[in-house]
């Protein structure tokens, strides 16, 4: 069973401290910076929509691509309201494939770790490259290699009135991946009912995801700290990385 599978349905109570509109803003300073004003995004791994919702918000044609339907069906819900809303489109990253070019690519909240293996990464590279437009912006974040090996043995627990939701990391260094199991309570009526999911993420370097742009034909490569404009310091927890198709000059 995929991961999110069952968590769909309390994804947005478990994150809420997800400042998702911080992020958007990151982004619009890094399209500042290159002199961008996109009319067309791809949100990759888009989960319940919000990155989408608000780039949607924001003026932009947005086609919202995520493998798991029951995240889709939530993010689809979300979207009534909007005069613009997303298109959703349940889609593996590695088969990303739309019917039209688009000016930006984003992928948020660590989603490229998920994939665990490094040449599936290099197909989701190459692919986000095919489908943006001359000049198109491609800006996503990871977790660093820091951060996952750090989770190994940690225990953390995410709770309200309605979930209660608990998680163990556990880091290999033999595969690179950091594995977290996830039991899940949800409360439906009087009945609590039990779910669990494994996740598992890739600790990729900035190096290494660098490399990739470069060998799919990005150019403009950057990485930057947690949502600020300046290189990453030692031990950072996440980066960001902008790249460009080509350059409009």
């Amino acid at each position: 069973m995929d991961a999110y599978h069952n968590l769909a349905m309390s994804y947005d109570r478990l994150t809420n401290d997800v400042d998702y509109q911080a992020v958007v803003d990151f982004y619009k300073q890094i399209l500042a910076k290159e002199g961008l004003q996109p009319r067309t995004a791809v949100d990759l791994a888009c989960g319940t929509g919000s990155v989408a919702l608000l780039l949607a918000k924001e003026g932009l044609r947005v086609t919202a691509v995520d493998m798991s339907q029951e995240m889709l069906c939530i993010a689809s819900q979300k979207a009534q309201s909007l005069d613009n809303p997303p298109l959703f489109v349940c889609q593996r990253l590695e088969r990303l494939s739309l019917p039209r070019g688009v000016d930006l690519a984003v992928c948020a909240l660590d989603s490229m770790d998920y994939i665990t293996d490094p040449a599936d990464c290099e197909k989701v590279i190459q692919r986000v490259y095919r489908v943006l437009n001359p000049g198109g912006c491609f800006i996503f974040d990871v977790n660093t290699p820091e951060k996952l090996r750090a989770m190994d043995g940690q225990v953390f627990l995410d709770e309200d009135e309605d979930v209660y939701c608990v998680w163990r990391g556990e880091f290999d260094e033999n595969t690179n991946i950091c594995a977290y199991g996830m039991d899940l309570f949800q409360r439906q009526g009087s009945v609590w009912h039990r779910f669990f999911e494994e996740h598992r993420e890739y600790a990729y370097s900035a190096l290494q995801l660098t490399e990739y742009l470069k060998s799919a034909g990005f150019t403009a490569i950057e990485v930057f700290a947690d949502r600020k404009m300046t290189a990453p310091d030692p031990g950072e927890q996440r980066i960001y990385i902008k790249a460009r198709k080509g350059r409009m000059e």
